[in-house]
């Protein structure tokens, strides 16, 4: 039974003492999801004081990306894996679709950053999705793979325990319009046949698929609903702690 997860990306969004507000009103909120796993991204900057005020609570952290380097140095700018860890994340988000439209990041890079992250002992959440125009043209499930096929590349069975995906159709971030249930079930079936290919049905049945894209408390429920989505990736509605708990407890009657 995989058991889903719930993120919030804060993306950048909110000071130091607005994140460690927003994270202790989300507490008491989120403190009986014993359904889910609760996470939330705030910016570097608060991750440490974020993190250090919900230990021993339900909810955990991420960093929002991570370098590519496994080893410290002259990389001016960047945060390691292990670095986030050592301020208390336990997951990071990699390859969101904003790092790779807006920062040029390749599959490559990606791939390189997945595996610092299992290096760090962190769970990389690995973003993939098509843009409008590439679903559009009717390429949706090869950028998907190709993205899955560059992102996991080299990696084992074992690594692939430790690795959440997050399918985000690009087109449904920030935009208001979401995947239908059944658009999203659709990718999230195909991203675990092409999981299973690569590394076998049964590791397949195990990796936890997250759907992100403009979700909110009106259409989690139905989201859930499908057999192959695990969970989401949550950017704006994360952002206030009702409107996140209302998602956390989608299964509140």
């Amino acid at each position: 039974m995989r058991r889903p997860v719930i993120a919030g990306n804060w993306k950048m969004h909110k000071f130091i003492a607005d994140s460690v507000a927003t994270a202790l009103a989300l507490k008491p909120l989120v403190a009986n999801a014993n359904h889910c796993e609760v996470v939330i991204a705030p910016v570097f900057t608060a991750i440490k004081s974020v993190a250090d005020r919900l230990e021993g609570s339900n909810i955990r952290v991420a960093g929002q990306d991570c370098a590519p380097e496994q080893k410290h140095g002259a990389h001016t700018g960047e945060v390691a894996a292990d670095m986030l860890r050592d301020a208390g994340a336990s997951y990071v988000i990699v390859g969101h679709s904003e790092r790779r439209q807006f920062y040029a990041e390749t599959d490559s890079m990606v791939n390189r950053k997945v595996q610092a992250a299992i290096a760090a002992e962190l769970t990389p959440i690995v973003c993939v999705g098509e843009t409008l125009a590439q679903r559009d043209a009717g390429l949706a499930e090869r950028v998907v793979k190709g993205q899955i096929d560059g992102g996991l590349r080299e990696l084992t069975v074992s690594d692939l325990e430790r690795i959440i995906i997050a399918y985000e159709p690009v087109w449904a971030i920030g935009t208001g319009r979401t995947a239908t249930p059944e658009q999203a079930q659709q990718m999230h079936a195909f991203v675990r046949r092409i999981v299973a290919e690569k590394f076998g049905e049964e590791a397949s049945q195990r990796l936890r698929i997250l759907y992100g894209g403009s979700v909110k408390p009106e259409n989690i429920a139905g989201l859930m609903a499908q057999p192959d989505i695990d969970g989401a990736l949550v950017g704006g509605a994360s952002l206030e702690a009702e409107t996140f708990a209302k998602i956390v407890n989608y299964n509140a009657t």
